[in-house]
């Protein structure tokens, strides 16, 4: 049992009046210690249902990401992009009651020239929700096969990267099996939303539910560094917006103050109503609708979505113009080919390695 490990468990997990919380070297150094198997499965467990109960800090939040940064993987820089690298940062245990558009905004976003990196894994708890990886393979785009050097090559062909936590970064990916037995999601399920496994400059795009969440995104991010992030309370905690209430979004940009965003559907002319989650076979189908230029309930969020990310990476000038560059890439095919073009790269590494 690691003494220095139980010295921090005590701080955090010590109760309402005597707990305190860790800085963000401590915090840093219990991440890691918990990654690299230093800290015993009783002392793992504890300290996340702890952390949890505690609520975690933005400082505590860094110190879990310089953790990360150390141990994790990084998709590297290409010097062909000519746009700032999107991160979507979703929850990682998924979707369950609406449909998942990330997958279709990051298509659009690197349509029109825009590289993205995604992340994740498989089912999750505590939701045991749709994960991305698994619409994906819906699409014909098996992730879970490549190797961090090939997820490169196609990243780098095709301006869209995927980093499998069970292939490219198995010690975070144990974590998953500590999430099923404590019941809750710990304070990882947070700083997930903020990871970004890009060696470069990078806009990172961080979904919430709840506001103290996105103070949080805030403080841990100034203390990194980090000035160029969006927060987004979206559907279920990732970065879609929805359509059903109010799009609450915040904006940092470098050297400029934070922005906050209202953005109301019926302003530009789309309904209340968001696309529900039934099946992972009926929500390909509507995707796949989507990509044909079909008009549908799912269509209408895929341009909503597509038309603010492309105004927000610079893309665009303004919201309408987004909304109709999003139009114009869906209906002209232009998308589909993106879809195509990333699911032969992948496919031919797949050949090659059988």
């Amino acid at each position: 049992m690691s003494k220095v490990f139980r010295e921090l468990l005590k701080k955090v997990g010590s109760g309402t009046h005597t707990g305190e919380d860790l800085s963000r070297e401590e915090a840093a150094q219990a991440t890691r210690m918990m990654l690299v198997g230093e800290a015993t499965p009783a002392q793992i467990g504890a300290f996340m249902i702890a952390h949890r109960i505690k609520r975690p800090t933005g400082e505590e939040l860094a110190g879990m990401l310089d953790a990360y940064d150390e141990l994790g993987p990084k998709l590297q820089p290409c010097d062909r992009f000519k746009s700032e690298v999107v991160v979507l940062g979703i929850p990682y245990d998924g979707r369950s009651r609406t449909a998942p558009i990330g997958p279709l905004t990051a298509l659009i976003l690197t349509a029109a020239g825009v590289p993205v990196i995604m992340h994740g894994g498989d089912r999750m708890p505590t939701k045991e929700g749709l994960p991305l990886v698994d619409i994906w393979q819906g699409l014909g785009i098996d992730w879970t096969k490549l190797s961090l050097a090939q997820t490169q090559q196609v990243f780098e062909s095709t301006g869209l990267g995927f980093v499998y936590l069970p292939q490219h970064f198995h010690l975070a990916a144990e974590f998953v099996s500590y999430r099923d037995q404590i019941g809750k999601r710990p304070p990882f399920s947070t700083m997930e939303l903020m990871w970004c496994p890009y060696a470069g400059d990078a806009h990172i795009v961080s979904g919430f539910v709840h506001p103290p969440t996105e103070n949080m995104f805030r403080d841990a991010f100034a203390l990194r560094g980090t000035q160029h992030f969006t927060t987004v309370k979206g559907l279920e905690g990732s970065g879609d917006l929805p359509r059903d209430r109010t799009a609450i979004i915040g904006i940092a940009k470098p050297d400029a103050p934070f922005e906050r965003l209202h953005l109301a559907h019926n302003d530009y002319g789309f309904s209340n109503k968001n696309p529900s989650l039934d099946s992972t076979a009926e929500l390909i189908e509507q995707v796949q609708s989507v990509l044909q230029g079909k008009p549908s309930e799912m269509m209408q969020s895929a341009i909503w979505n597509g038309g603010f990310y492309l105004w927000n990476s610079g893309v665009s000038p303004d919201m309408h113009s987004g909304i109709s560059e999003a139009t114009a890439l869906l209906t002209s095919g232009q998308v589909v080919k993106k879809l195509q073009e990333i699911r032969k790269t992948v496919a031919s590494f797949q050949i090659v390695s059988v």
